[in-house]
Order: structure tokens, then sequence, then C-alpha cells
């Protein structure tokens, strides 16, 4: 123990008064000697950890990172993280007070605080040393550790024994710090005990063996919040490599991998399902559970440790405040109190309070007040946001389980719609997750609200109740305004679906508007309805402004409030310490005020989720399986065997486990004995929709194993309903369904409305089964899908479905019955697949695949057609009418006894018969189909340049090799879209916003800054003048009593001018912010709606209509609503934090030194966040779509999943998408605590620095308070800062999405001629001359047409045909000037039309497209949109087009409403609508655009003499779909490849050997 002599002079004082070295009373009564036995345990793991530390680190650092599946935490870690932490704090409190009682004696005493400083030194390293033991899991090594506790608690304990003799009591702060300590020391010792009870891994024999959490061992696994140590998840230190990284290269799903197993759908569902369940008693099994109550034993354990968080952050949240007090006063004070110190036995000892008095304690104290408070605060909001995600994904999981489940009665007769589904998955689970989130504040808030007003009375008195009373009183108006604006947003929303149907339309038709000049008729409609919806957005953005108005008013009300009340009541100020602290008071006030009515609001909004939720869990469910399981009487027995129980199981409890072993029951061994004979059997079944619906009656049927069987009757006589009744779909009244035994799980079913997955083409086929590549081939081969494949961008690895290509109902039908054949089962169920099917196609399908791929399989077939002509192939028929058997038997059985019956099906098949071959020719349905989408992929190349902006920007991004390019480009903040955006709000706006802005800072500024006067003035005046600045009013008016009074009378006045000026600035800036907003939204949508509408046709083609349409929806959405509250809230908490630092600044401009560093660690803190930030929330958000489309698609499809049997997989393809989803959104809200713990702690050093600045420089105490009471705002700030910058940059790139889109060339609208010098009945005759015309889609491409040359004379009838490709519709198109003409010329009645404005030309021209389109509104603005026809007018139109009668049947006539795309009318009768409206416009010259493709022979018929007879004086150009229709032409003019190749008189051309036009009509007849 020779160290103390060797530093002896300076270690215990070198004061020769006392004689600081003498052991006369025993060796442990010298107390500078029992200090020195404190420091050995110390230096005694120092000595041992250092070289074990450098050992380890120094061959760590050689190998690769150890990676996290060696992780485990021992018994006892987050205990013993707390309490090393609160031996740090300890240290430090012994430290301080060892400084300050050494300034007390005369020399310095190093033994005070030496020994606090090297056990401050080593209890950091002994955490250091474990967390690297429990990292490599080798417990041996805390044996050490062990030792060390023993030490330094008998070292303690004899000072602590020692001070009890001297009788130094609790009075003394160092008594008490040394009974902590002995606590601490003890608490770690049973610690260690305790890990040595446990682990075993010393003095025991078998040591034992323990594993890393499971999850650890997946190395998928990368959200290591629950496995990191406690240090690491409080300040998200494991985000690091993550957050740092994305600046790199951009975070994709695969680096944020797998969830932990706790936190999965799965796990959750179940934990939820359980609380759920067993609130279903015995004895009330109707009884419906509360959610609520199952939410709570799921998940209340986490919400009540949140709110814990959420209580000691609030509570610590008091400690600013009181602190500021406490160093304003203390500065203001004189430093000089008595002497407070005892000495005994040599060494001196400070009261408790004497150490509080000390400012730089204070403020160190405050600090570290701040960062706990943070701690806590972002932890309590961390472990609420995990809870409302994983009840997120448990509640998804109950619904889906529950859709899987419905009784298809429910949904297909509107008990619960899909929009309702949707709305579920979509909205009220997110409103049930974000009242998780905010929840803690329901409780937190109260108590915080109680605690400041008793803090405030206990500073100011009465008149803090006057300010209090203002924040309380102005709550609810704030309440109210927050309902007021879900109001507002709801009919906003309203307005919005309006405008977006109208816009749909209007791009789904555009080709026609074009054609018929009627795109400002439509834009003008859209108009008017984004006016209303306008209308409401200003009401919305007016309210939006009051809230953000009353947020920054109410503080500055309650200040003026209060110290006005108590100017009046007391006659004098407050001092500045309690105004200052007062003021923090308040401002800590405000936020929960504020918070609550939102919180308030989301409760309220989460009633009403959980009873919808409540609702359709409990709504009806499909009838048990039971009965469709086997053939229940017969063969259950075997029917279990055969199934083996997995399957029966995951039918009754659908997720447990054994999802992996589902499999597709293989078809071989399951293939039934010859001697059974029946498939499916149906005894007395009577079977119903529902309480009040149809229904089938007295069933009795019979499914001949392995054979054809086909069902027909008239449409609506039930033959689906059979069907779905075999499955189980339908509710059975009574009766039975017998399957024979194995049959029920081998189904495959084809649905008359076909339904497609959002997946590739591929995967619609195979579904799930096994990939076969002879068989798929087969399959499309029978179903003729390879045209259409070939046509497709990228094959069969296409996406198709909802958000993938569209396709039309023939193609879907048949990928639908691509699906059924490709399935290896048993028995197959077609229902009416040739309902959209042309004739070929049918003829095709039924041959190669029905009678071909199926019967060669010996597969039971059930067909249910109309389709008569095939009847001969059944082997079995059932003939249905009117919801009961008509008759049932071979076509021989009918034949004989039922003549009626046969007779009349002979008559139609004649019928259908005759159909068939007319249908025979070359351009089918289909081919039209196929052309179609051949248009639509016209050319890939053009379409590669136009392809939305972004994924250009990503290829580039892929070209730059170099890093440091790439990662600037993606931290530079677009200001360029946020110019552009500014500027479409109007520069006025833009100059009254800044300038509002910057002068409301500067008001309040000014308002804090004259608080801290006149407080100072009052301890001035006490203290006799002292200050300059009062020195000549002092002086001269020392001897008049008036003077202070009047003088705080002026300060009075001038303090509440500059409150009623700053509450007026702010209503004043946050309206000028949020109008600004709506002005830009105006604008910018209105030069979208121009540009888009006003675009060449070549763009709708290249450019998807997905796209488009997002530009009008989400993109406008996030104009509208979101940039200009995130704007507003960006500019105030930025000026907000710069008025901040520059108040601090000017009051200690030393505090600038400070500023450097931390400026330089924000501006890294944000550029790092604000990359990481947009990809995890573009990850969020592009993880979301497929989940909420998985969950539509579900419920449309559900008979199909269900007849397939599909339930598991498509469960288990539920819970992947919620984990995926649920994963982005995990690491989007832990990044956001990342960055939030990040710049508090910032916000904290702030603080201290501030603090320490101040009272370095001592500057006077008003002055003081103000300096710490905005370096208190900063801390709250900062982060807003960050997260409204990222969340900017995310929006703005809808600007930007928007401005692509506005850069467009529109069509040439004006042309050389003025309209005016057109002849007003142009074109008078008709006569067209077409020469030497050349025509392209696109500069880019090829030219469709070359040098066509014809003359049409007036009133001549022309028929034009040609292979599908030819240029046929191109030339009808070039009449329009709809493409591209670059050479020729085409001139109609002497006037060439590329002179013509294009409204002029168009609207005097008629034409009938190919793809009949109507618009949703009444026939009338259907026929005649611009309202210029008289009535008889339009009647007669609709006779010629022989839909007069079926017009005047309709409610209403002419003023019958047509559904959206014209539904409610049959795409035959759409024909004749368009047929309809081109007689309306009385123009002479007429296109038939292959107008009769989708009409039948005899309504075409008499349609062709109509149009001969009525435009008998007018030229007709009709472009032929079938060569039929153009034998009575007056000319006609075959094409090939853009040319003409023939041009002469039918009659001529038919003469003609081996001419193009004479084999075509060969082929067709």
């Amino acid at each position: 123990m020779e160290r103390p002599e060797d530093e002896g002079l300076s270690f215990c004082g070198n004061n020769v008064s006392v004689d600081a070295y003498s052991v006369r009373g025993g060796v442990l009564n010298n107390g500078c000697f029992v200090d020195a036995l404190n420091l050995v345990p110390h230096v005694f793991l120092l000595f041992i950890t250092f070289p074990i530390l450098f050992i380890g680190w120094g061959s760590q650092s050689s190998k690769v990172q150890i990676h996290h599946n060696t992780w485990l935490h021992f018994p006892g870690h987050n205990m013993r993280w707390i309490l090393t932490f609160s031996l740090l704090f300890v240290h430090v409190c012994e430290f301080a007070e060892g400084i300050v009682s050494t300034k007390t004696m005369e020399t310095n005493n190093l033994h005070l605080y030496m020994p606090a400083f090297m056990g401050f030194v080593a209890a950091t390293t002994s955490v250091v040393y474990y967390h690297n033991i429990e990292t490599s899991n080798f417990p041996k090594l805390l044996l050490f550790l062990f030792i060390y506790w023993v030490l330094a608690f008998i070292s303690k304990t004899i000072k602590l024994v020692k001070y009890a003799e001297y009788n130094v009591g609790p009075r003394h702060l160092r008594f008490c710090i040394t009974a902590l300590f002995v606590i601490l020391y003890g608490l770690l010792m049973a610690v260690e005990i305790n890990v040595i009870r446990v682990r075993k891994y010393v003095f025991f024999a078998n040591p034992q063996k323990v594993k890393p959490p499971e999850d650890l061992q997946d190395l998928g696994v990368r959200f290591l919040q629950p496995f990191v140590n406690l240090l690491s998840k409080a300040t998200y230190w494991w985000m690091n490599p993550l957050i740092m990284g994305a600046h790199k290269r951009p975070i994709e799903l695969r680096k944020i991998g797998k969830l932990p197993i706790a936190m999965r759908a799965l796990t959750n569902y179940l934990r939820l399902k359980d609380a759920y369940e067993d609130q279903k008693t015995a004895e009330d099994p109707n009884r419906s559970p509360s959610i609520w109550r199952s939410v709570y034993r799921a998940f209340g354990r986490p919400i009540l440790l949140s709110s814990t968080f959420r209580y000691l952050a609030d509570l610590l949240g008091f400690a600013g405040p009181l602190c500021i007090a406490g160093i304003v006063k203390n500065m203001e004070g004189d430093n000089t109190t008595s002497q407070m110190t005892e000495i005994h036995f040599g060494v001196p000892f400070l009261s408790s309070a004497k150490l509080l008095q000390n400012p730089s304690v204070l403020a160190v104290l405050l600090f570290l007040a701040l960062i706990l408070q943070r701690t806590f605060l972002q932890a309590s909001y961390y472990v609420s946001i995990e809870t409302g995600i994983n009840l997120r994904g448990a509640l998804l999981a109950m619904i889906y389980n529950k859709i899987l489940r419905l009784s298809t009665s429910n949904l297909s007769m509107g008990e619960m719609t899909l929009g309702q589904i949707n709305n579920l998955v979509a909205i009220e689970t997110n409103q049930l997750m974000w009242f998780l989130f905010l929840c803690p504040n329901l409780w937190a808030m109260p108590v915080q609200i109680v605690m400041g007003v008793i803090l405030l009375y206990y500073l100011l008195g009465w008149s803090a109740l006057v300010g209090a009373a203002v924040i309380v009183l102005l709550a609810p108006i704030q309440y109210l305004i927050a309902t007021k604006l879900a109001d507002t947003q709801k009919t906003t929303l309203d307005h919005s679906t309006d405008r977006l149907k109208k816009t749909t339309e209007i791009l789904k038709g555009i080709k026609l508007l074009k054609l018929y000049a009627w795109e400002n008729i439509f834009s003008d409609s859209v108009e008017e309805t984004r006016g209303k919806e306008l209308t409401s957005l200003r009401t919305f953005a007016f309210y939006t402004s009051m809230s953000i108005f009353m947020n920054a008013a109410i503080p500055i009300a309650a200040v003026l409030s209060t110290f006005v009340t108590h100017q009046y009541l007391n006659k004098t100020v407050p001092g500045p310490s309690e105004a200052f602290a007062a003021l923090a008071l308040f401002h800590i006030l405000v936020t929960p005020l504020f918070l609550l009515s939102t919180v308030v609001r989301f409760a309220v909004k989460a009633l009403v989720s959980v009873e919808k939720l409540g609702e359709f869990l409990q709504s009806d469910e499909i009838g048990d399986d039971s009965w469709r399981n086997g053939d229940m009487s017969v063969s259950f027995e075997a029917g279990k065997k055969n199934l083996g129980m997995t399957k029966a199981i995951n039918r009754k409890q659908p997720m447990r486990y054994q999802m992996d072993n589902y499999e597709q029951p293989s078809r071989r061994q399951m293939r039934p004995s010859e001697t059974e004979d029946v498939a499916v059997k149906v005894i007395n079944g009577f079977f119903t929709w529902g309480s009040n619906l149809s229904m089938l009656s007295d069933i009795n049927i019979r499914i001949p194993t392995g054979q054809l069987t086909m069902i027909v009757g008239q449409v609506g006589c039930g033959k689906s309903s059979l069907v779905l009744a075999m499955l189980g779909e339908m509710q059975p009244i009574d009766g039975r369904v017998y399957w024979s035994n194995k049959n029920r799980y081998s189904v495959a079913y084809a649905a008359q409305k076909s339904w497609l997955l959002n997946a590739t083409l591929e995967e619609n086929i195979t579904f799930g089964s096994p990939f076969s590549k002879q068989r798929y081939k087969a399959v499309i081969e029978a179903c003729s899908l390879q045209p259409d494949i070939d046509l497709l961008p990228f094959g069969d690895q296409t996406e198709i479905g909802e958000r993938g290509i569209s396709l039309s109902g023939g193609q879907r039908q048949r990928i639908c019955v691509g699906r059924a054949l490709y399935q290896n089962t048993n028995i197959v169920l077609l229902d009416d697949p040739f309902s959209a099917l042309d004739i070929h196609l049918s003829d095709h399908l039924m041959q190669e695949g029905i009678l071909k791929f199926l019967q060669d399989d010996k597969r039971t077939v059930v067909l249910v057609t109309h389709k008569l002509q095939y009847l001969i192939h059944a082997d079995w028929i059932i003939a249905m009418k009117d919801g009961s058997i008509l008759r049932e038997g071979t076509l021989k059985d009918i034949q004989t006894h039922d003549v009626e019956l046969y007779d009349h099906w002979k008559t139609l098949m004649n019928r259908q018969d005759q159909e068939l071959e007319k249908d025979i020719q070359q351009d089918s349905q289909t081919t039209l189909e196929r052309k179609v989408l051949r248009r639509a992929f016209y050319s890939r190349e053009a379409k590669s340049q136009m392809d939305d902006e972004d994924e250009e920007e990503e290829e580039e991004e892929e070209e730059d090799d170099d890093m440091s390019m790439t990662s600037n480009r993606r931290s530079k903040i677009p200001w360029r879209v946020c110019w552009c955006y500014l500027s479409s709000g109007g520069f006025f706006m833009v100059f009254l916003m800044v300038s509002s802005k910057l002068l409301k800072h500067c008001v309040i500024v000014a308002v804090d800054y004259w608080l801290a006067r006149w407080t100072s003035s009052k301890t001035n005046l006490a203290s006799n003048g002292t200050s300059p600045a009062m020195n000549f009013s002092n002086n001269s008016n020392s001897t008049l009593t008036g003077s202070p009074e009047a003088e705080s009378d002026s300060y009075l006045l001038v303090f509440s001018i500059l409150c009623a000026s700053g509450i007026t600035l702010c209503l004043i800036t946050s309206l000028t912010v949020e109008f600004l907003g709506v002005s830009a939204a105006t604008n910018l949508h209105h030069n979208l709606l121009n540009k888009i509408i006003h675009a060449p046709i070549r763009f709708f083609d290249i450019t998807p209509l997905g796209q488009i349409l997002n530009r009008f929806s989400a993109d406008t959405n996030i104009i509208d609503q979101h940039i200009p509250p995130t704007l507003e809230s960006l500019t105030r908490s930025t000026l907000l934090c710069l008025s901040a630092i520059g108040v601090i600044s000017f009051i200690t401009p030393v505090f600038l030194i400070a500023l450097v560093p931390l400026g330089i660690a924000f501006y890294f803190i944000q550029k790092y966040f604000r990359v990481a930030s947009k990809d995890l929330q573009d990850l969020d958000d592009s993880t979301q779509l497929p989940l909420l489309c998985h969950f539509s698609e579900t419920a449309e499809g559900l008979t199909t999943i269900r007849a397939f049997r599909h339930e598991a997989r498509f469960k288990q393809r539920m819970l992947e998408l919620t984990d995926t989803n649920n994963t982005a959104y995990l690491f989007l809200s832990a990044a956001n605590r990342w960055l939030e713990v990040r710049t508090d702690y910032l916000g904290a050093v702030i603080v201290l620095a501030a603090a320490g600045a101040s009272i370095w420089s001592s500057s006077c105490g008003g002055m003081l308070g103000l300096g710490l009471t905005y370096a208190l705002t900063v801390t709250n700030y900062l982060n807003w800062v960050v997260r409204n910058l990222a969340d900017l940059e995310v929006q703005m790139s809808a600007v930007k999405k928007v401005n692509s889109f506005l850069s467009i060339e529109s069509e040439n609208y004006e042309g050389t001629m003025d309209a005016s010098q057109v002849p007003e009945d142009w074109p008078h005759n008709g006569e067209i001359k077409i020469e030497d015309l050349s025509v392209r889609y696109d500069p880019m491409l090829k030219p469709v047409l070359k040098h066509v040359n014809a003359y049409i004379e007036p009133g001549q009838k022309v028929g034009i045909c040609g292979r599908t490709g030819s240029g046929k519709s191109s030339l009808s198109l070039a009449f329009f000037n709809m493409v591209d003409i670059f050479e020729g010329k085409i001139v109609i009645d002497g006037i060439d039309i590329c002179k013509l404005p294009l409204p002029t030309l168009r609207s005097r021209l008629s034409i009938i497209l190919q793809d009949p389109v109507m618009f949703s509104g009444s026939i009338r603005f259907n026929l005649d949109p611009e309202r210029t026809g008289t009535d008889d007018r339009l009647w007669e139109a609709l006779e010629i087009a022989q839909l007069k009668n079926m017009v005047k049947a309709l409610p209403g006539g002419l003023d019958a409403a047509v559904t959206e795309g014209g539904e409610n009318f049959s795409v035959g009768q759409r024909q004749l609508f368009c047929l309809a409206r081109a007689f309306v416009r009385k123009s002479s010259i007429l296109i038939m655009d292959e107008a009769t493709a989708s009409i039948d022979m005899a309504t075409e018929n008499i349609l062709q003499k109509v149009v001969m007879t009525a435009f008998a004086d007018r030229t007709v150009v009709t472009i032929a779909h079938r060569v039929q229709t153009i034998l009575t032409a007056d000319l006609v003019i075959v094409m090939k490849r853009g040319n003409i190749l023939e041009y002469d008189k039918p009659e001529t051309l038919l003469e003609k050997e081996g001419g193009m036009f004479a084999s075509f009509v060969k082929a067709d007849l």
C-alpha cells in the first residue's frame, strides 16, 4: 500500500495543520486511508480485464466480425445493465461531491475524488468486458467480475461502518452516496451469483450448454432489436450499418430479412385467436366475444410497459424547467453562502442541499435528465409501435381466415361487399394499429397536465392557474377542429373518387373522344367535379391552418394572461428563474393538449373500427365441411384413412403448423376403382343462397365417373348454382351431396366469371401445382393460348391480373379453363367455358381440351354450356329448368322419352349451326382481341423511352459505377422540384408565406427577449441600478416612488402588444401556407388534365393506363393533402431551431464554438437518415400493395379457391405478404427511432453547451433563462426538421412525376387555316382524294402506310379489306389526322385535312369504332354529349340502329341511366348504340371500322341494309370484318402491309384469278 505515500503530497492534501498521514488512531481511522483502500478493487479490475480485452479484441479484429448467431443473454442481463448505469451515475455524483468539497478546503485533496474517477472507469470497463464475454458465450471469465464486486462491496462497507462510528448520518451527502454504493455492489454480486446458479459454469460438475435463440441461428433474421444488449436497444446502435449502408446502395427486401418469430403474423394470430376463442363460453356459445378484451389479453403487457416508460419520461420532462429555475436562481444569488461543511476524521463533509445549489452540477443533472427522458420516450414509442404492428398482423390473419370461410351468398348477395372487405384490411386494421401507437398518450397526458399545473402553481402562485386555464379551455376547440377536419376529409374523398371515375372513363374512351372532338366537353365535367373537390379542400386547408394556429398561439396567449394577472395581483413581475421555468412549462403543456385532440379522435375511430370488425367476424360462415368430406353414410371411415389425418386437422384448425405438410394430392394413387361409377350424387337436394333468394329444389342427380356430363338449360335456370351446390357453396336445407370417397380433394373448377391472380400467366395456369413442361404445353395448345402469349411483352412470364396487363374476356376465360385442365384432379367442373369465346376457339377447346385432353385421362368432366351443338359429345346430360331438374340421361334416352325437348333442341341447334357456317371466317373476334393487344404493345422500342422517369433514373444509377456519384444523387434534396411546386402556387403567395414566417419568428423571439428584460429589471432595481441600461432612469427618479410601477406598466404594454402581434402573425402564416398548397394543387391538376387530354393518341398506346391514373389518384392526393402540412411543419421547426440557436449565440457567443461539431454531426445524421428513410418508405409502400391485392383477389376468387381446396396455400401466402410488409414497417419505425434518439441526444448536448457557456461567461439571470428555455425547445424540434425533410422528399416525387407528364407534346390543334375560313357545310359532297399518303405512328417507327393513292367519289360505298395488320385501321385514323402524316395528303372536298384545325375536322366526320365505348350518364348524353340534336333526331337514330323499342321500354327513355362502361347493356347492344351515335351526327362521310364484329348475323344484315338506305347519298367507308359485308360495295380496296394491292369493283375482283379478294371470299363461303 505504498501508493498514497508516493503521491503523498497531493493525494491526501498537504495541509500542515491537519496531520493528514497520522495513523495514531489505527489505520482505518484515517479518512484518507479508507479512501485509498477503495481504490484497490478498481485497480485490480483494470489490471486483469485490460489484457483479456486486448487479446480478445486483437484476435477478433483479424477475423471477421463474430456473427450474431453466437449472441445470447446471460440471466439477469437487463438488471445488470440497469445497475451498472446507476453505478456510473452514483460515481458521477461522488466525483461532483468530491470536487465541491475540495473547493472548501485550503488545499487540493485528491483522495476525495480520485477513487470516484477510477471507479467510473472500472464500472465502464466492467460492462464492456461483460458484453464481450456475453457475445462470445464464454462465461468462465465472469469469475473476475465476481471477485471485483465482492472486493468493492467489502471496501465500501468498511467506509460506511467508519462513517457511522463518527456519527456522520444521512444528512451528509457522502454518507448517502456510500450507502448507495453498498446496495448497488451487493445487488451486482447477487446477479453474478445468479448467473453461476443458472449456468453452472464453475463450482459445478456439468455446466449447462445454452443455445442462442432460434431466430439468431436463422441468418435471415435481420431485425435484431429483441436480441441486442440494453444500450444498443435504447440507442438503436445495431441499425447503424443498415442506415449508413443505404447511402452506398439502396435498401432492398433482401437486406431487411425476415421477422423474428415472436413478431410474425402467425404467432400473434394464434395469441389473439386464443384470447378471442376463450371468451366463447359453454353456457353462452352465441355471445359474441369482445375484441377489446382479446386485444388486452393478447397484448396487454407490452402496452403496460410502454405506458410505464411514458410516465417515467413525462416525470423526467419536468426536470428541465426546475433545473433552469435552479441555475438562474443560483447564478443570481451570491455564491458566497455560509460554510456548510463539517470536518470529521480529517475529511470535509457536505450537506446534500449544498451540492444542488451549484449551477454546474445542475447543468450536468439537466443534461442527464434530458438524455434519460428522451431514451424512455423513444422506448415507449418503440414498444407501442411494435405492439401495434403485431396486432395488425394478427388482425389481418383473423380477417383472412374469416374471408376463406365466408358464405358465398354473403358475398354475392351483398351483405359483405368486396369494398367492405378491402376497407377492413386497408383502413380498420390500420386505425386499430394507430390507436395502439397512441394509446399510452391517453393515460399519460392527463397526469402530465396535472403535474404541470401543480408545478406552475408552485412557481407563480394563482396567476399560473389563469394561464393553465387558457390552455385547458382552448383544448375542446382543438377537438372540434379535429372532428371537422375528419368530416371534410370524407367529403373530399367522395369528390375525388367521383373525379377519378370520370377521369378513368375519359382515359378508357380517349380514342373515341378525340375522333369525335369531344375532349373539352368531358374535361369540363372533370373540372367541375374537381371544383367541388377543391372547395372541400379549401375548407380542409382552413381547418388545418386553424389547428396549426391554435397550436402556435396558445402558449403565447397563456404566457400573456399569466404575466398580466401576476402584475395586477402582486404588483410585481416574477423573477427570471420563475418566469422562464414557467415559460418552459407552458411549452411542455401545449404538446399533450394538442395531441390529446388527435388521440381522442383516434380512439373514437378505433371504437368504430372494432365494431365493424366484430360484425365481420360474426357474419355467416359456409356450412361445416364434414358433410362434403366424403360419402358420409358409406365410406366416411375409408375417406378418413385415405385422406391422412393432416388434411382433416388442417380444415379444422387452419393455421397451425402443418402448413408445411400441405401438398397437392397426387392423382395416380387416387384413381377410383372402376366399380365406383358415380363420382358425385345428390339426393333430395334443396339448396338456397340465403333466406329469401332463389333456390334449387328437389335435385336428384348423379355424375358418372370418368365421363363427360353436360348441364344445359336457359339463362338463369340454376346451372351454375347446381355446380356450386355440389361444391358445398350453397346452404343445404335438406338432402345430401355424396362424393365418392376421395374425389372431394381432387376437384378443378373454372368459374363462369373468370378469375385471375396477380401473377405471371404461367403461375395462373399451374396454380400451385408442380410445373411439368409437357403437360403445360399440351394445355396451352388445347386452349389455343400460344398466339396470345406471343403477343405479351414477356411471354408467359408477363404479370396479368388487376395490376398487370389487362386481357380481354376471352383470353381471361381461356386461362381459367387452362388452369382447370392443368390440375391433376379426378373431377373437372367447367362453368360455361365458351361464353366469351368465338366459334373457332370453342370448337378447338371442345375437341382438343375437353374431348381429348380430359377424356383421354379418364377424368370426370362436368360442363355447363349453352352451345347445344356439343350435346352429341356428352355421355350424360342434365337438363334444367327454373331451379329444378327437367331431364337426366343420355342423348338417346332423351330422344326416345322426351321428343318435345329434343325437337326444341334441334331447332336451336340448327340456328347455331347456321351461325357456325357463317362464322368460319378469316378475322374472328379472337384475332380482333389479339389485334388490340398487339396495338397496345405496338412498339417496345418507343415504350421503353416513355416509361416512367423513375425507371430511367434507376438505369442511370446502375450505369454509374462510381459509387460516390450515386450516393450524391441519392442524398441531394430535389430543390428544382420544390421550386416548381412553389411557383405553381403563385409568386405572391410564396412571397407572403416567406415574409410572414420570418416576421412571426422575429416577433416570438422579441416576446421572450422582452420578458427577459422585464423580469431582470426587477432584480436590477432591487440591487440599486447596477445595469447600465437602467442607470439613467434610476438616478433621475430615485426620489420618486412611482417610478418602478410606471416602468413596469410600460413593460406590460409593450409585452401585450408584442404578444398580440405574434398571435396575429401566427394566424396569417398558417393560412398562407395552406392556401399556397391549395393553389399549387389547383394549377398542377388543371395543367395535368389539359396536357393528358390533348396528348397525341400514340401517348396512350405506349403509356400504361394505370400509370396515368396513378398521377390522377395517388400523386394528386399527395399534392392536395400531404405536401402543405409537411411544408408548414418543416419551415416552422427549421425556423424555431434557427431562432433558438441565434438567441443562444447572441447571449453567449462562446456557444458558437460548440456549435461547429454539433452542426457537422447533425448534417451527417440527417444525410444518412433521409436516404434510408426514403428506401424503407418505398419498401413499405411496395409491400403493402400486394398484400391488399391478395385480400381482394381472395375475396373475388373464393369459390375457385375453395373448390380447388387451396385454402392453406393462400393462407401461407397471406402470412408471407403480411410479414414482409410488417418487416418493412418495423424497420421504418425503428429508423425513425434511430433518428430521434440521435437528434434528441444532440439537443441535450446543445442544452449542456448553452448552460456551460452561460455559467462560464456568467451572464445576467434573465438572459440566461432565455437561452436555456430556447435550448430546451431545440431538443423537441430537431428531429422534426429531419423527419419532415425526409417526408417532403418522398412527397415531392409526386410533383416530379406529374411534371414529367407536363412536358408531353400536345397534338397540333390549330392547323394553318382559321376555323372561320372553312365553309359551314363542309364536307358537302364527301369526295375523298388520297394522294401518295405515307403514315407512321411515331417518328421513331417504320411507316404503316406507304405511298397510298386512292380516289373516292361522292356518295360511294367503299369496302376495305385485308389481313390483320395490313394497315386498314391506320387508314381510317389518317382521315382524322390522328396519326403522323409525314408525306402526301388527304383532300376532302378540296381542302387538305392537315391544314384544318383538328376540332373542325373531327367534328365534321363520323366514325364507328370496332370496340364499343360508352360513358356513364344518360342515353341522351351518350348519343349527343354536345346537346345539339333534337329528341326526334335521337329517336330516328335509335330506330335506324334497331334500338328504339328497347330504349322505349327502359325507365326514363332517353334519360335512362348508363352504368360505367355501359355494363348494363350487352356488347352487341353497345355496338348498336355506337352506330346510333354516328347517325345522330349527320355528316356526309361515315367510316365504319370493323363496326359489326360483335353483332349476331341477323342484326348485322338489317344494319347493312339500313346503312345503305340511310346513307344512300353519303360516302361510306367500311373496313370489313367479314368479307360478306362488302360484296355489295361500289369499290373494294384490298390492302397488304401498308400498300394497296387491289383496287376495283367487287365483281371485277372476283373474276380475277388468284386475286387476293377472290381468295378471301372463297375462304369465307
